[in-house]
């Protein structure tokens, strides 16, 4: 009896957290999207300075790379990763804005940026999302927590049932 209430105990409680992993996937998806919208203001900037000494973004990039100055080369090496970081951004903004309800937490947990999601951790706030992927999501949860209470209380049920005698071997 206590296995099944400690089961069902167990089942709401991981039924809650699951629930919200899509609503964490949202919140993910809003820092995202901001990110990729600073990324591309800072690229832009790069552009247009570039293009202000009519040069291409690459050729830009490898005058920086190519000079002497070292803070003039980290700079260059600092612009590469931001383009090559919002392509990547945008990339994965993409994907999640197109996938379907129960996909994006997947397409988040494929390819998602640490940087961004530790902000969105250190930010996050619990919410009861009324959606059909956090319902799925949440019953998917319960329902794997109940399933390994029930697994892990299982041999220990057996030995119970081993020590306690049945009333028809008592003699």
């Amino acid at each position: 009896m206590l296995a099944r209430r400690l089961a069902l105990a167990i089942a709401l409680i991981a039924g809650l957290i699951g629930s919200q992993g899509p609503e964490f996937a949202q919140q993910y998806r809003q820092r995202l999207g901001g990110a990729v919208d600073e990324l591309k203001r800072i690229v832009a900037e790069f552009y247009a300075e570039a293009a202000s000494q009519h040069l291409t973004p690459q050729e830009g990039v490898r005058r920086l790379e190519d000079d002497s100055d070292p803070l003039a080369r980290r700079r260059g090496e600092d612009i590469e990763a931001t383009i090559e970081r919002t392509g990547r951004l945008q990339a994965q903004l993409n994907a999640m804005t197109s996938a379907g309800p129960l996909m994006r937490l997947l397409v988040m947990v494929e390819d998602f940026d640490p940087g961004i999601a530790q902000r969105t951790l250190d930010d996050y706030e619990p919410a009861a999302p009324l959606t059909f992927e956090s319902a799925v999501v949440g019953g998917f949860a319960a329902f794997f927590g109940w399933a390994a209470t029930h697994l892990i209380a299982w041999p220990i049920r057996r030995m119970a049932r081993r020590r306690t005698p049945s009333i028809g071997s008592r003699a």
